[in-house]
């Protein structure tokens, strides 16, 4: 059986992506081929919020995205101890926009 030759991928960012965009909200949204991930940043006591990035995936990579961020929590936990979120309960809908 032929071993297959592992490719190696040079990952490029630019200066403008690099910088980074904060968001303090999230809306996400599906239908059966992909997942719609709006990344938001809403100031304080504004009445508009405004999309800082659209990211569209399959369902595949976005069940990794999910694994990769759930593994990503864990360690930062063990590390910095647990993320509070005092505000969601059992009561709380998992369905609308995070901030």
């Amino acid at each position: 059986m032929e071993k297959k030759q592992e490719i190696k991928l040079e990952i490029q960012m630019n200066d403008d992506v690099a910088v980074g965009k904060y968001i303090n909200m999230a809306v996400v949204n599906h239908n059966d081929n992909e997942f719609v991930i709006d990344c938001i940043y809403i100031q304080p006591q504004a009445p508009k919020a405004t999309v800082q990035s659209r990211l569209i995936t399959s369902p595949r990579h976005a069940k990794r995205l999910m694994l990769m961020l759930q593994n990503n929590i864990y360690k930062y936990e063990q590390q910095h101890g647990t993320i509070d979120l005092a505000e969601i309960n059992a009561n709380s809908p998992v369905d609308r926009p995070i901030h």
